[in-house]
C-alpha cells in the first residue's frame, strides 16, 4: 500500500507455539533452541511435530478515527486448509490452526479463502515474547476472583501443564511467567466453596483470559508511557516475533504511539461462534455456526468483505454457507501512512475488556484487569 492510500487494515497475530523465531527463506523454525526446561513445558521436536497456531487473532485498526477490534478463531475451527505445500502431509480438511504448519503465508490463504476477512499483515509470536513483553512493561495487575491453577488428570496422572498457580484471591501483579502460563491454561480451574471447580468452557474461556491478559497489558502501558519504555518494550521482543516483509519497526513504533492513550475498555472483542463436533478426519473439532458468524463478520468488517472461496465446513466435510449481510456501521478508513502491524500494537494498546455484540459473556471466575 501506498502512501495516501486509504483503506481499512486487518493484521493477523498469531500466537505461535514456537520457542525460537527465526526468519529463513520459506521456513519458520518452530523449536530451535529450546532449553531443557523449555522443553519439558512446551514439548519439544522430539515429541511434537511440526508447528501450530496457538492462539489467531485478526486486529482491525482505524488510525484515522482512532478504533481498533479484534476477532479470535478457536484453533480447532474446521476448515479447508488453503495455500498448503503440494507435498504435504496434512488432511485437506482440518482445524485451522494446522494451517500454520506451512507457515503463516498459509495461515492468512486460509482464513482469506474461509471467511473473506483480508489479512494486510501477520506477526507471529512465541510464547517468550509474551513473557519479555510483560516483563517489560514490570508486570500487569490482575484481580484473581478465586486462587486458580491448570490441573488435567485426562491420562491418569495429573498434570499441571501450563504452570498456572495462584493461591490467593485479589488485586495483585502478575510477572511474564504467570502471564504466559494463564494465557496457556487448557485445564483452568478455580477454588470456590471448598472445592476446585472446572472451566466448563474449553478453548474459548482460553480466549477470553488471553484477551483479559492484553487488556491488562494495554492499561499497564498506558498508566506507565514513556517513548524510551516503549523503544525498550521493542528491543525486548524482537528475537520473538516473525512479521511479514512489508512491515517495518517503524510502523510498528507509529502505530504504538497512536494508540498508547487507547483506553482498556475501549477495543471491543469478537470470538468467531462455533459449536463442538467430532470429525472423523480430524477428531474433536469446532464447526462455524453460519448465521451467527456471518452476522459477526459483517459488524467486524464493515463493508470491506471480499468472496469467500472455501468457505467453513461441518464435521462431514460439507460446505457451510456464509452470508456476509450489508451493514449499516460506517467505518472510516485508515491511513496507509500510519500503518503498524497489530502484534506490536495489541500488546502495547489493545485491551478486550468490552465484548462485541454477540460474544459470550466473560465467566466471573476469570480474573480482570485492576
Amino acid at each position: 500500500m501506498g502512501q495516501g492510500c486509504l483503506q481499512p487494515l486487518h493484521h493477523l497475530c498469531g500466537g505461535a507455539r514456537r520457542t525460537a523465531v527465526q526468519r529463513a527463506p520459506d521456513r519458520f523454525h518452530s523449536r530451535a533452541g529450546e532449553t531443557a526446561a523449555e522443553a519439558q513445558q512446551f514439548g519439544s521436536a522430539a515429541t511434537t511435530s511440526g508447528q501450530r497456531s496457538d492462539t489467531i487473532k485478526i486486529v482491525r485498526v482505524d488510525p484515522a478515527s482512532g478504533t481498533a477490534s479484534s476477532l479470535s478463531i478457536p484453533r480447532d475451527t474446521y476448515v479447508t486448509l488453503s495455500g498448503m505445500p503440494a507435498n504435504t502431509q496434512l488432511d485437506s480438511h482440518n482445524k485451522i490452526n494446522a494451517a500454520f504448519d506451512a507457515g503463516p503465508d498459509a495461515l492468512v490463504r486460509t482464513i482469506e479463502s474461509t471467511f473473506g476477512i483480508p489479512i494486510s499483515h501477520f506477526i507471529a509470536i512465541n510464547f517468550f515474547g509474551l513473557q519479555d513483553a510483560v516483563n517489560a512493561l514490570g508486570g500487569i495487575n490482575m484481580d484473581f476472583p478465586y486462587p486458580v491453577r491448570d490441573r488435567d488428570c485426562s491420562g491418569g496422572v495429573c498434570n499441571n501443564n501450563s504452570g498456572l498457580n495462584v493461591p490467593t484471591a485479589g488485586c495483585q501483579t502478575v510477572n511474564g511467567t504467570e502471564a504466559l502460563a494463564l494465557s496457556r491454561s487448557r485445564y483452568f480451574q478455580y477454588y470456590a466453596n471448598g472445592q476446585w471447580l472446572s472451566d466448563p468452557t474449553s478453548d474459548i474461556g482460553r480466549i477470553q483470559r488471553q484477551n483479559l491478559i492484553i487488556s491488562a497489558a494495554q492499561d499497564k502501558a498506558k498508566s506507565t508511557y514513556d517513548p524510551l519504555k516503549l523503544n525498550s518494550l521493542f528491543s525486548s521482543v524482537v528475537h520473538d516475533f516473525s512479521k511479514d516483509d512489508a512491515l517495518s519497526a517503524g510502523d510498528l513504533f507509529s502505530l504504538a504511539e497512536r494508540y498508547h492513550a487507547f483506553s482498556g475498555s475501549s477495543l471491543q472483542s469478537y470470538v468467531l461462534p462455533t459449536t463442538g463436533a467430532t470429525s472423523a478426519v480430524a477428531g474433536d473439532v469446532e464447526v462455524v455456526q453460519p448465521a451467527a458468524a456471518s452476522a459477526m463478520i459483517a459488524q467486524f468488517l464493515g463493508n470491506s468483505a471480499q468472496p469467500i472461496v472455501t468457505p467453513p465446513i461441518d464435521a462431514y466435510g460439507d460446505p457451510i454457507a456464509l452470508q456476509l449481510p450489508a451493514t449499516t456501521t460506517t467505518q472510516a478508513p485508515a491511513s496507509a501512512a500510519s500503518a503498524a502491524p497489530p502484534q506490536g500494537r495489541a500488546l502495547l494498546t489493545a485491551s478486550v475488556s468490552t465484548t462485541a455484540p454477540g460474544a459470550p459473556p466473560i465467566p466471573s471466575y476469570d480474573p480482570r484487569p485492576c
